[in-house]
């Protein structure tokens, strides 16, 4: 089975677990390998929310956002797509205007002209005119918009559930098979229907 590598981008939005969880499920997998990228907003956004997140990534391969140098700054470096998971609205509107002044800005524009998969997960509300507009602009280029938008149909009883149920999306969307979450027409869901 060939080696996937994919990209991880955690920025300075609310919801920092998502990447977390993200990175942790892809490492379950023996033909994947990460390489997780964090601004420095999403440090801090990880100091508050996951007080202990630098020993849960010591075992990741990190890169700060200064780190231009980077492999995946570089077209010619092969990957198999990027995550930014969750995705500021400073870091969508930089590559949306395609201002590649950091490694995560940089990695995302090399994507979008290399044709390789791009999933941006936005974690703001409520949206203005300028955030559409970035969106719509992002996804023209070829970038995949994909907002944590739960889904009640599976009964969701835990934010861990929550939680699963977004990281599947992102797995379909790397066509990573997975078992995260429960899908419409199951039968298991639909028994008392």
């Amino acid at each position: 089975m060939k080696q996937k590598k994919i990209i991880i981008a955690i920025t300075g939005a609310s919801g920092v677990i998502y990447g977390l969880k993200l990175v942790e499920t892809l490492n379950q997998y023996k033909n994947i390998s990460t390489f997780v990228i964090i601004s420095n907003a999403g440090k801090k956004v990880l100091d508050l929310e996951i007080p202990n997140w630098k020993q849960k990534f010591s075992k990741y391969n990190l890169y700060s956002e200064n780190q231009l140098e980077a492999p995946m700054a570089s077209g010619s470096w092969q990957h198999n797509g990027m995550v930014i998971i969750p995705c500021s609205m400073a870091t969508l509107g930089h590559i949306a205007m395609g201002i590649g002044n950091n490694l995560i800005h940089r990695a995302a524009d090399v994507c979008l002209k290399e044709e390789k998969k791009l999933i941006l997960v936005p974690r703001e509300t409520p949206l203005n005119l300028i955030h559409l507009k970035n969106m719509m602009q992002l996804k023209q280029a070829g970038a995949t918009i994909l907002p944590p938008c739960p889904n009640f149909y599976t009964k969701p009883k835990t934010i861990s559930d929550l939680i699963n149920q977004l990281i599947a999306k992102v797995l379909d969307h790397l066509q990573i098979k997975h078992n995260l979450s429960p899908r419409w027409g199951d039968k298991k869901l639909f028994k008392n229907f």
